[in-house]
């Protein structure tokens, strides 16, 4: 039977579940002509080549992008011929990437769905992905265990992610190229956010690295310098921030 305490905290998580929603629902127009942008900029090749680098080559992979946003992942994969789910928790977002994907003349499946409980059936993609999400989560534990669920004995995880909150609460958010269009509201919003979620103030990524090796995955490894490769210039897509890339292989056992 559940608890008055553990029914408090599932009520708390889902008010701010709610608050996230909200928060990208308002900036869906706004960052679908980011990421639009990104997709037709440099970073469309630079991503490319990071992403296929960890996938075997001429072999079509089902892969589950999870967090997708407007698909910018979903686009660039399914552009390589590869079986691409991409799942938010906002539907305007998912929305947003079906436009792009018709736009491009491109196929991948988009479903708005919570990253912490998956509707898929254990070991169903080969690659599980996702970008500037696990910051958002209120239960990250509880999503990497799902993302590990569903992977294939031997499917890789790629998470690329930063310490935002920790960045942000120092320096604050006006300044930053990714934030010219937020509003002033929309950035007091990002930084409230902030403060509910404990992984905010975790040490990551050495976090994540030890929760994915309890959990049972193999080759755990982060790199903290990836930023430097994946944004050689400064411009609108760059993060002033070290970005960190965490890539763990799903134990053949379980």
């Amino acid at each position: 039977m559940e608890t008055l305490a553990q029914r408090d905290l599932r009520m708390d998580a889902a008010a701010v579940k709610s608050r996230i929603v909200k928060y990208w629902d308002g900036r869906s127009d706004r960052f679908m002509i980011q990421r639009e942008e990104e997709l037709q900029s440099g970073q469309h090749r630079i991503w490319k080549q990071e992403l296929l680098s960890h996938l075997p080559r001429k072999k079509e992979r089902k892969i589950l992008d999870v967090g997708c946003g407007c698909g910018f992942f979903s686009l660039i994969l399914a552009e390589q011929g590869h079986d691409v789910t991409g799942i938010d928790l906002t539907e305007s977002m998912i929305e947003r990437g079906r436009i792009l994907a018709e736009k491009h003349g491109l196929h991948a499946a988009f479903q708005q769905m919570d990253a912490e409980k998956l509707a898929f059936a254990d070991g169903t993609f080969d690659a599980v992905i996702s970008r500037n999400l696990t910051w958002t989560l209120p239960h990250p534990r509880e999503a990497y265990r799902e993302w590990i669920r569903v992977l294939k004995p031997g499917g890789i995880l790629l998470n690329y992610d930063a310490e935002h909150a920790r960045y942000h609460q120092s320096h604050g958010l006006e300044g930053e190229e990714a934030h010219k269009m937020l509003s002033q509201g929309q950035m007091d919003e990002c930084m409230a956010i902030y403060g509910m979620l404990p992984i905010s103030g975790w040490k990551r990524p050495d976090w994540d690295v030890l929760f994915l090796k309890q959990a049972g995955c193999s080759r755990v490894e982060a790199d903290k310098t990836i930023g430097t490769k994946l944004f050689p210039h400064e411009d609108q897509f760059c993060t002033p921030y070290p970005i960190f890339r965490i890539q763990a292989v799903k134990d053949r056992s379980l």
